[in-house]
């Protein structure tokens, strides 16, 4: 039995989640939010953390009703991410994994939101879509790694969302990809757009530079913003889907995993499960508890890890910005 607190941070979403043998205790989060416009930089987005983090913490051991005695293992985000907010999360965890004398585990990122996607859905060995504000993988798991079959050649398709919700100036609350997959909803015409599949990585930043060169002259043409929201959105999940189906076919897979924060869109999990009924796959989605950035996913990965003999040496609980998926061995698989 191993209980587990675990600190995540690498972003604008600040979470403390606790767990016990897969089964969560705590899942708290705190997001920082910007005006209309504006995207979060790194020092800003660690002064949030810094302010915040204690709280969080605190909250979290109340909700799981245990005290830092109970507590197993510490475990936090080494990385990938944003350099400060790291930091600023890495240093609580190291300094209250000290304070209450308990052992400290590094966890990547994108391999939390793996195992967590896998804990609640039950999926066994899916091929894995990874969508987020800074990662965008396809995955499948093969002696004792996570294989990144494709990914984005630039930006990640959660940044190209944000960043296009910027140039329409739609509100950051809740996230900017939210009011774009709630805008689109209302769209009623399509607009072709550059759609960029280059084997089986995909490219947006083009995507990207297009319609910010040309939105303010489609908005003046007669097209709406909905319009706009709901061609961008068809045009990179179609994307995203013919990659994931090519990496399926590769492997055998009859199952599809979506995780990250992009994860959690609907129109995004209803094309891919078009694309599962007609290979005869299903499709495993989580909601936004899960999907978006999460204290728990830290937390599980890391004790699955220690629970499989899994040791981190204190010179080593260090931060790292670009941590591939493919560098961690995945310990407690033996499929």
């Amino acid at each position: 039995m191993v209980i587990a607190i675990g600190f995540e941070g690498s972003a604008n979403k600040l979470g403390v989640g606790i767990v016990k043998d897969g089964v969560v205790l705590a899942n708290y989060r705190r997001t920082y939010i910007t005006p209309p416009g504006e995207g979060f930089l790194p020092k800003e987005t660690a002064q949030h953390h810094r302010a915040n983090i204690i709280e969080v913490l605190k909250t979290a051991l109340e909700e799981a009703k245990i005290s830092p005695k109970d507590i197993d293992v510490v475990c936090y985000t080494k990385g990938p991410g944003m350099g400060a907010p790291l930091v600023a999360c890495a240093i609580v965890a190291r300094t209250v994994a000290q304070l209450w004398n308990k052992p400290i585990v590094g966890v990547n990122h994108c391999i939390g939101h793996i195992e967590m996607g896998r804990l609640i859905t039950k999926a066994k060995n899916p091929t894995v879509l990874y969508v987020s504000g800074g990662n965008t993988q396809i995955i499948a798991y093969s002696r004792k790694r996570y294989r990144i079959f494709g990914e984005t050649i630039d930006i990640a398709v959660g940044n190209c969302l944000d960043r296009f919700a910027r140039v329409l100036n739609l509100s950051n609350d809740p996230s900017p990809g939210y009011n774009i997959e709630q805008l689109a909803k209302d769209g009623t015409k399509f607009l072709s757009l550059p759609y960029v599949v280059k084997g089986m990585d995909v490219s947006f930043s083009g995507i990207l530079s297009f319609l910010e060169e040309r939105a303010s002259h489609f908005l003046n043409e007669g097209w709406t913003k909905a319009d706009l929201c709901f061609s961008l959105q068809e045009t990179i999940f179609a994307m995203l889907v013919e990659c994931t189906e090519r990496a399926m076919a590769h492997c055998g897979s009859e199952e599809v995993l979506i995780v990250g924060g992009v994860g959690c869109n609907l129109r995004l999990q209803e094309m891919m499960e078009a694309m599962c009924k007609e290979r005869g796959a299903k499709l495993f989605a989580t909601d936004e508890r899960f999907c978006i950035d999460n204290g728990v996913m830290i937390a599980h990965a890391g004790a699955e890890y220690f629970a499989h003999g899994g040791r981190m040496n204190w010179n080593d609980a260090t931060c790292t910005q670009r941590y591939r998926t493919d560098e961690v061995e995945v310990t407690w698989r033996d499929d």
